[in-house]
């Protein structure tokens, strides 16, 4: 397995540090995964969110997290594929295939 990095966002009050991190990870060559689920749903209005989902490999949004935390699934987030909007399957693809996992 190649370097890989799956991150999990539940805090709405981290993007600095996502970005950080996934810079760094990328530019050491690594696989870089982000799923946003529980309150970190809120980071995906952030100016820094699209520029995120340029950088990394993969970045996923848990649909109902998104719906509980007042927002219309239609609206997908710039950067994000609509098949993004997606369920915790997405987590458990980090847990199964990323060599390495945080939680921000």
């Amino acid at each position: 397995m190649a370097k890989s990095l799956g991150i999990l966002v539940t805090s709405p009050q981290n993007m600095r540090h996502i970005m950080g991190v996934a810079k760094a990870a990328k530019a050491k060559g690594a696989k870089v995964k982000v799923f946003f689920t529980w309150l970190g749903v809120h980071l995906t209005k952030c100016n820094q969110f699209k520029e995120l989902c340029d950088l990394v490999d993969d970045v996923a949004i848990c649909v109902d997290s998104y719906k509980k935390a007042g927002y219309d699934p239609a609206d997908i987030p710039p950067g994000l594929e609509p098949k993004k909007m997606a369920t915790q399957a997405q987590h458990g693809d980090i847990i199964e295939n990323y060599e390495c996992y945080m939680t921000l």
